[in-house]
Formats: C-alpha cells, sequence, structure tokens
C-alpha cells in the first residue's frame, strides 16, 4: 500500500481506530461495527454502513493488526408495515420481531428476516466484505444482554432525563424495555408495574393478554432503540462505526445513545463518521419501506466487485455519489478502466492508487478480475447486436480485440449482458436490418451515395482503429481534406450527417451503438448490403 496518509481517507480514520483502540483497550482485538435491520431490500444506501467500516478494518488487517467488523443483524425489531406487492393479510403480524414473520409469497426462507438476509449476505461475500454476523434475535432470547436490560430499568430514570431534553411532551412511567406478548408475539403491550428488588414485571397487551413475568429471566423483549444501540456499544466494546445523517439530529439515538453509554453501561461512544446517502442514476433516495430499490445483488449483477468497492472507497463518506444503473455505467466503466491504465503506468495519483487497491482486494487477498477486460460500452454494444448469441459474440470479440475465449471476457461479459437484458430500454435496443431501406437509398442525393461507395471501398480494414478512421474520414475526404485534418464546425456537422445517415440505413433509427463497432459486428458483405453498395 502506497503512503497515502494525508489523501486517503481509510488510512486516516485507521490510525485514529488504531490510537483510540490502544487507549481504550491495548493489546485487545480492535472491534468495528455496523447494524442492518432486514426489514426489507436492503438496498446501496444501507451497503455504505457496511462498507464505510469495512474498509477501515481491512486497512487495520493489512497492517497486521487483529481486528473484527461485527455485523449486528436487527432482526428482533418489530415488523412495522406491510409493503407493497405483498398480501395485505401479513398486517397481522404487524408488531412481531421480523424472524417471526413468515417469509414474502414464494420465499424459500423460513422467516421474513431471513429472506432480506440472505442476499445481502452472500453480496457481502462476493464483494469480499468479512465479516461476524451477530442476530439480534439470538442475543436476546438466549439472555445474553440480561444484566445490561436490568441496568437499563434500573437507571431508567436517568435515561429518561436524558430523553426529556429533546421531547416536546413529557411521557410519564418511562421504561426502556418492551416485552413481546406470549400469547401473539407481538410488541403492542404496556407494562403496568415494575419491582426493582424482585424484577417482576407487569404487562397488558392490546390482544388482551397480560401476565407477569421476572425481568431476571425474561427473554421475549428488548430495549427501546435509543437504548439498545449504546447499550451493544459497551457491550461489544465497539471502537468504530459510521452514523447515516438521519442519525445526528438532535434527539437521534447517536446523540442520545452517547449521552448515556457512559452513565448507563459503562461504555464509550465509537468514533466514526457521519455518512452521506447513496443514490441511483435517475432515481430519487432509497426508502426500504417503499421496496423495488436496488440492492448490492442487483449491482452486482451488472458490474464486477471490483468496480462496485471502488464507488465506496474513493468517496469520503460525508459526499454523496450515485451508482449509475442507466448508460452512466458506461462512463464509469470507462473511467475505472483508465485508472487500471495509471496505475499499470505508475501514473496514479497516492489516493487514487489507495482506492484501487482497495477496490480489487482485501487484506485476504485479489478478488476475481475479469482475465481480458473489453471495454464494458463495447460488450454492452456487442450482446445488444448480437441479442446474445454467443458464436457471433465471440467473432466480432475476436476481431475487435483479439478475444480467443468469451471466458477471457467474463465475468464482465456477463454483467455488460444482464445491462442490456434488464437496463436498456427497448427504444434504444439495435436490431440490425434484414433488407436495405430502399426507399431511403432511392432519395439519395449523388453526394450522400458518394458517401456511401467511400465507406464500401474502405471496408478493407477490418479493425477498430481502420473501421473508426473510415468512418470520421469520409466526410474529410468530401471536403478535399487531408485524413488528419483538425475538426471544425462544418467538418462536424458533415460527419454528423452521416453518423445519422448510415444509422439509419443499418438500424433504422438516427442513432445507435458507437459506429466502427457496428460496423464491425455487421460484417463487411452485409453493411455493403444495406448502405446499397
Amino acid at each position: 500500500m502506497a503512503d497515502s496518509a494525508e489523501t486517503d481517507w481509510v488510512s486516516r480514520f485507521a490510525d485514529e481506530v488504531i490510537s483510540e483502540a490502544e487507549r481504550r483497550a491495548p493489546g485487545r482485538t480492535i472491534v468495528c461495527a455496523s447494524g442492518l435491520s432486514p426489514s426489507g431490500p436492503i438496498h446501496l444506501g444501507n451497503l455504505r454502513e457496511v462498507m464505510t467500516p469495512h474498509l477501515v478494518a481491512d486497512e487495520i488487517r493489512r497492517r497486521g493488526l487483529e481486528c473484527v467488523h461485527l455485523l449486528s443483524w436487527d432482526d428482533y425489531d418489530r415488523f412495522r408495515r406491510v409493503p407493497a406487492g405483498v398480501d395485505p393479510s401479513w398486517d397481522e403480524h404487524i408488531g412481531k420481531p421480523l424472524t417471526s414473520v413468515p417469509a414474502p409469497p414464494g420465499s424459500p426462507y423460513a422467516s421474513w428476516a431471513e429472506h432480506f438476509k440472505a442476499p445481502m449476505t452472500a453480496a457481502l461475500a462476493e464483494l469480499g466484505v468479512e465479516v461476524r454476523g451477530i442476530s439480534q434475535t439470538e442475543q436476546y432470547s438466549s439472555g445474553a444482554y440480561r444484566e445490561q436490560i436490568l441496568r437499563a430499568v434500573r437507571k431508567r430514570a436517568r435515561i429518561d432525563a436524558v430523553l426529556s431534553r429533546y421531547r416536546s411532551k413529557q411521557v410519564e412511567d418511562y421504561f426502556p424495555y418492551k416485552p413481546y406478548c406470549d400469547l401473539c408475539e407481538r410488541d403492542l403491550t404496556t407494562v403496568t408495574a415494575y419491582d426493582d428488588e424482585t424484577t417482576e414485571l407487569a404487562y397488558t397487551c392490546e390482544c388482551g393478554f397480560g401476565e407477569t413475568v421476572r425481568l431476571a429471566e425474561h427473554d421475549r423483549g428488548k430495549l427501546v432503540w435509543k437504548v439498545d444501540w449504546p447499550m451493544r456499544w459497551a457491550y461489544e466494546g465497539v471502537i468504530f462505526e459510521p452514523s447515516g445523517v438521519d442519525h445526528h439530529s438532535p434527539g437521534s439515538a447517536w446523540i442520545v445513545g452517547g449521552q448515556i453509554v457512559g452513565d448507563v453501561f459503562g461504555g464509550q461512544q465509537p468514533i466514526g463518521p457521519m455518512y452521506a446517502f447513496v443514490g441511483i442514476s435517475g432515481m430519487a433516495k432509497m426508502s426500504s419501506s417503499k421496496g423495488d430499490v436496488p440492492t448490492a445483488a442487483d449491482a452486482l449483477e451488472i458490474m464486477e466487485a471490483p468496480v462496485l468497492r471502488w464507488l465506496y472507497a474513493r468517496r469520503k463518506p460525508a459526499q454523496s455519489f450515485k451508482i449509475a444503473f442507466d448508460q452512466e455505467i458506461q462512463r464509469l466503466y470507462d473511467e475505472w478502466d483508465a485508472l487500471g491504465r495509471k496505475v499499470a503506468a505508475g501514473q496514479a495519483q497516492p489516493a487514487e492508487l489507495a482506492a484501487y487497491n482497495r477496490a480489487v482486494g482485501t487484506a485476504a487477498g485479489p478478488l476475481p478480475a475479469t482475465p481480458h477486460p473489453v471495454p464494458y460500452r463495447t460488450l454492452a454494444s456487442v450482446v445488444d447486436i448480437t441479442t446474445g448469441h454467443d458464436a457471433q459474440t465471440l467473432r466480432i470479440l475476436r476481431d475487435l480485440d483479439g478475444v480467443e475465449a468469451l471466458d477471457e471476457a467474463r465475468p464482465r461479459l456477463d454483467r455488460a449482458q444482464r445491462w442490456v437484458d434488464d437496463h436498456l430500454p427497448a427504444d434504444q435496443r439495435t436490431r440490425v436490418r434484414e433488407s436495405p431501406d430502399q426507399e431511403l437509398l432511392d432519395s439519395l442525393d449523388n453526394e450522400e451515395r458518394e458517401g456511401l461507395r467511400l465507406l464500401a471501398d474502405g471496408l478493407d480494414d477490418w479493425t477498430l482503429e481502420g473501421l473508426t478512421a473510415l468512418v470520421y474520414g469520409v466526410p474529410k475526404l468530401q471536403a478535399g481534406l487531408p485524413a488528419d485534418a483538425k475538426a471544425t464546425p462544418e467538418l462536424k456537422a458533415a460527419q454528423r450527417a452521416f453518423f445519422a445517415l448510415l444509422y439509419k440505413l443499418l438500424v433504422g433509427r438516427d442513432t445507435g451503438p458507437r459506429l466502427p463497432t457496428l460496423l464491425m459486428a455487421v460484417g463487411a458483405d452485409r453493411v455493403r448490403k444495406l448502405v446499397g453498395a
């Protein structure tokens, strides 16, 4: 790793975390943490909650230090609402823990929580993100937090005093623990009495059930969120954990947690940045509760893992950014490939090099890469034109870039194929004409016919460079200009008109894939036929 401490945000945080860990718990494994709720699709904004501590923890491991990244699954949270597209009868489960709610119809998983955890778990593995998963259902129901719960209840007046600073109305008989009803399993309960000496707790539920239990033995409930989070900081000894912008408003869990973690639980608030939102090209802010939001698994269907890692590594947590599911992905890949060339040539700046190295591998080793990385936009054009026909695709890629077997171009080729299939609008798909547009050919003037003849005559140089020179050079020849003539407004206008004519004759519209790629895909004989030469 290059010396990038002054420019690389990951290295700076790693320095701070190591220093803080030495102050708090010298000689112990350093703990970084994230938390995710499997209440719905875990979208690409949520992924920042995991990628930020992952990158820092990975840098610490690269330095030879012991570091664990805990991922708390908040699967003991209540089921809040039935999302669009799910049978409305699921509202009978509102208030139950996510692990007690049946999975959506047709799912192979045992519960709602497992249904949404599974794709994220698989995506993290593909991304090389090493975490130690913790189920909060297992933690609470096993009694792991029993002493912490009793401590919070004993000190409920202190917690209430902190919370009251941010309330507009006072709350009577504040209680930081919420039982799940033993009959209906929901949290529609109200604590009606509590004895600090015996820890006897009485509650009633909206379903009509009520009982008295000993809190010292009760494992069917949880601390409320603003108490639960700081409890975990102390319990796990967390040194580093980021938090979203929404957690930093007055009275939020991060602000309140920082004020009660020491007094109530004897711990310290982690250090960690506030991270900004992640957007999607053409979409508004993501929300899991609304459903139908792009997830890490969705992104990995159209881009390779190192590219997705790079998007999170190259931006400081406080900087927002967008992930492209539209045609911007082609520009993104151009930028990624250009960075790879800079790195290979030893010309990358320290921060660029650091982000690249964090993208292509982890402390455990390199991530899988495409052996022969043909430009993404070229692959997208080819699979669009060939409609994914393997033999045709290989023929074109062999001519274009010397690819001898399709596996050399994978997995990037498969990602481009998926993007074309799922995200390229139907009106932008390329369908090469089966026969010449005779009506258009008959309407051409002599200059246009001459341009097409020059194109047909020049198709002998069957290379991408040769075809590029040809399509740009025909208008130059017709204007009496040398092949290396610089572009003028008049020449650019002539080239655009020539390109539009070719697109109309080849694919029946004014635009399409890059012309050299399109010509190579169509083949010289068919091009000559379609342009009437």
